[in-house]
């Protein structure tokens, strides 16, 4: 019997685009279809660092990111094998002992500001979806996200943000944005958009 092929989609974009508000929106057009893996669970582990040693790290850059594990979980995915997702914690800057089962579904999201960055990652993925937003408006979103969520202050935040985050979105973030299929203005908040991204997913899953 022929196994279902797996899609996967793959949404970067800068800090605060509407990456998450997207994948929600997709989550609920597809149910128990999709399957999200994050970028950011994949930080490498910096235990053998201080607290204040690993808060001062570039966590904008490809090499924070244990991405070759990343795609090792993707690949087992779409071979329709389980994976084990690292736990991170953003409070500690480093990953904890926990795991996650990721299932295998028809529809895989890989969401990450880095995913396009990859060569061999880029490969895996079928859609490539860009969520493009200013920077005014990015800036504002990871504040209020920082600080309520992840317990910084804001003076950390902006310092990280100008010292790191909008170096790196310029250096490799934005000029990712030409491998994508689709660019969409301000994410899961643009309807129409998002009605055309669901259908261009219902058509590859009808093709099964």
């Amino acid at each position: 019997m022929k196994q279902t092929s797996v899609i996967v989609i793959g949404i970067a974009g800068g800090t605060g685009s509407g990456k998450s508000t997207l994948i929600q929106k997709i989550q609920e057009e597809f149910c128990d279809n999709v399957t999200v893996i994050s970028h950011d669970s994949y930080y490498k582990a910096r235990s053998d660092r201080s607290f204040e040693q690993r808060a001062q790290l570039n966590y904008d850059h490809p090499d924070a990111f244990d991405t070759d594990l990343m795609i090792q979980h993707i690949k087992q995915l779409k071979s329709w094998e389980d994976a084990w997702c690292p736990v991170y914690d953003f409070t500690i800057y480093d990953r904890t002992a926990e795991q996650v089962r990721l299932k295998p579904t028809k529809v895989i999201v890989s969401e990450g500001i880095l995913i396009f960055e990859n060569r061999e990652l880029l490969d895996l993925l079928d859609i490539k979806v860009f969520v493009d937003t200013d920077a005014d408006v990015r800036i504002i979103r990871r504040i209020l996200r920082d600080v309520k969520e992840r317990g910084r202050t804001l003076d950390s935040v902006v310092n990280q943000y100008l010292t790191t985050v909008k170096p790196m979105h310029e250096q490799f973030v934005e000029p990712s944005k030409k491998y994508a299929d689709i660019i969409i203005p301000e994410g899961g908040f643009n309807m129409v958009a998002l009605q055309m991204l669901n259908q261009r997913i219902h058509a590859l899953l009808d093709e099964e």
